[in-house]
């Protein structure tokens, strides 16, 4: 396990023109979208950074993430274990104009005054990486799938409520 962290700033460009490689992690607890998504969480993102520059003359940061979070069970909503990954490739550009043109291949990361804000990349990369829906297996759910059923009753019993719009079938008989 890494013990150092990750820079909050960097020059990317300096970094990609030398092709430098940064590892380290960023704690959990420093990513405020992340906590209110998903909850407090204990724990480190790992992350490596590679700085470049492709053969068009595009800078760009390759990179890769994991990290071990805890998530509701969408059936029983305890918390459970999921590790994340995520594997990205981020071209650097300094406006809105240049993310337009970049090549498909390349997500955009805006670069501002020479500098890079790394905490919010890495927060965003782990976002993105979110699963939507989480169960634990069946065999270790609090909850049964037959538990969850909606619709008919599951005792099969049939009682049908008065319908609420019948007084007004007698007040039209009446006219």
């Amino acid at each position: 396990m890494s013990t150092t962290r990750l820079p909050n700033t960097v020059e990317p460009y300096r970094l990609a023109a030398s092709a430098e490689r940064l590892e380290g992690s960023v704690k959990l607890t420093d990513m405020p979208r992340l906590v209110e998504a998903i909850g407090a969480q204990e724990g480190d993102c790992l992350a490596r950074l590679s700085f470049d520059i492709d053969a068009q003359r595009q800078y760009f940061i390759e990179g890769d993430l994991t990290a071990d979070v805890m998530l509701p069970c969408q059936r029983c909503l305890q918390p459970m274990p999921v590790s994340l990954k995520s594997d990205f490739l981020l071209g650097m550009v300094t406006s809105d104009a240049l993310a337009a043109n970049l090549p498909g291949r390349y997500e955009p990361v805006l670069v501002e005054d020479e500098k890079l804000d790394l905490l919010p990349v890495v927060e965003d990369e782990i976002l993105l990486t979110l699963p939507q829906v989480v169960y634990h297996d069946e065999a270790d759910c609090a909850v049964s799938r037959d538990q969850l059923q909606s619709g008919e009753d599951v005792d099969g019993s049939d009682d049908t409520a008065p319908n609420p719009f019948s007084v007004l079938r007698t007040l039209k008989d009446k006219t």
